[in-house]
């Protein structure tokens, strides 16, 4: 069997701490693991291969996590845009035999129960080899508006519902046969592929013509841009299994959560006896109930109830429980107004390594840089600031304007505007250095790449 882990994500949901680029699966905001690297550990036990879908800006993101877990067995397939779930499913299926059972789970959820997890996998298993496609469905512990339902019968679905409201959430509770749809799925790849072709075939032949024109090389399988725009984007919820008649629903008590709002990521955090969350960073002074996030800067909350504080380098976000459904809306005004704030917090991952801004003015911005062993930046010049550039640990080895020279800790260099330059770690641990920038213009698009 092989698990297929979706992950992809916007990081709307959990704005400020998430991003485009950084979206929650790649938080750690239980514990020392990413919610990614969780479901990877979660799930490598009960297959023998792992298939990672991601978007291609994400991919060196998951990359650095995966090689933290010294997990050296994934492979990935990268889309250059995202069409939902349903193609990028059905591409997945197209890289293995038809007859291997498919376990196909989100990067960004939590299970707490695992033993319990594994045996509803291990029931899903022998239902989906007699030509099922078997979806989880989480006995449901309160009345939650923000999930979708499924109505079944023992194993048996009977319909799919949309989001509901409260009122109706609360019927569906009442009537006890009603589970929240987890967006896990177990099949044979062979059996998805016929019943995509049947009900959504449009969706079927795209995918198959974007999985035969797609680039392999070692591990890495790219879905080419142009086949990719050609599939209709799609659930699927809506492609498949609300029109299918193979579908089966194995009832599950796991302790899952998709953590998809602060009020979700409140219920799974230790608290104090005043119902605050626990950290190092901030204090509570006559105060209840409060979800404070910081890791940087001190927060002390005083007289304050039911609130949901979040602080991060670049954006604060204040709210009262219950209302943090509505972050798309500041999401949506960022933007609207083009801001950098819903891309990328302070750091920014890159192929070769990362950076990260510590400070900026309209004419300056200083970085740290971290180079991987082995990789090296694009030669590249700037026409509007120069560049310090000051080695804190590592080897670095810069060129510019052809000629190559090596920089040690404690040692500089200085490019002017207009001189070709790139720089590379020729060592073995990380390559850690200082640039400053200073001109009229230090934007990140004030960049001409020579190659």
């Amino acid at each position: 069997m092989i698990n297929v882990i979706l992950c992809g994500g916007n990081g709307t949901r959990l704005w400020p701490l998430s991003r485009t680029l950084y979206p929650k699966q790649f938080n750690k905001l239980i514990g020392d693991r990413s919610l990614f690297q969780m479901t990877l550990e979660r799930n490598r036990t009960l297959c023998s291969n792992t298939l990672i879908v991601s978007n291609e800006e994400q991919y060196f993101l998951a990359l650095d996590h995966v090689e933290e877990l010294e997990y050296q067995d994934a492979k990935f397939l990268l889309e250059p845009i995202g069409r939902n779930t349903a193609p990028a499913i059905a591409l997945a299926c197209k890289m293995v035999d038809e007859e291997e059972l498919v376990l196909v789970t989100p990067s960004d959820h939590i299970v707490k129960n695992h033993q319990e997890y594994s045996k509803c996998v291990k029931d899903a298993m022998s239902i989906a080899e007699t030509g099922a496609i078997v979806t989880f469905g989480i006995h449901p512990e309160y009345p939650e508006t923000g999930y979708g339902y499924i109505e079944a019968n023992g194993y048996n679905v009977i319909s799919f519902k949309e989001k509901p409201d409260q009122t109706t959430a609360e019927h569906y509770i009442d009537q006890g046969n009603f589970y929240w749809n987890s967006g896990m799925f177990l099949f044979k790849a062979g059996v998805f592929l016929n019943e995509l072709k049947k009900h959504a075939a449009e969706i079927f032949e795209s995918s198959r013509q974007a999985f035969e024109s797609a680039k392999t090389y070692e591990y890495v399988t790219r879905i080419q841009k142009e086949a990719m725009i050609q599939i209709p984007s799609d659930s699927i919820d809506y492609a498949v299994m609300e029109k299918s008649t193979c579908v089966k629903m194995v009832p599950a008590q796991i302790g899952w959560s998709d953590l998809g709002s602060f009020e979700a990521l409140y219920h799974e955090l230790p608290k104090d006896e005043s119902g605050n969350t626990l950290g190092a960073s901030y204090n509570q002074f006559n105060s209840n109930n409060n979800l404070i996030i910081s890791n940087d800067r001190y927060v002390a909350a005083v007289d304050v109830q039911d609130l949901i504080i979040v602080d991060t380098p670049d954006a604060l976000l204040i709210s009262k429980k219950g209302s943090s459904q509505d972050v798309k809306l500041v999401v949506e005004q960022l933007k609207q107004n083009n801001s950098p704030l819903c891309d990328n917090h302070t750091t920014a991952y890159r192929p070769w390594g990362n950076h990260t801004v510590l400070d900026y003015e309209d004419n300056y911005k200083i970085k740290k840089v971290v180079v991987k062993p082995g990789q090296k930046l694009s030669t590249q010049m700037h026409f509007h600031r120069n560049e310090h550039w000051i080695v804190v640990s590592g080897t670095a080895l810069v060129t510019v304007n052809g000629n190559t020279s090596l920089l040690r800790t404690n040692e500089s260099t200085f490019i002017r505007m207009g001189d070709e330059h790139s720089v590379e770690n020729p060592g073995k641990i990380d390559l850690h250095l200082i640039e400053v920038q200073v001109g009229e213009y230090v934007a990140e698009d004030d960049i001409f790449r020579i190659r």
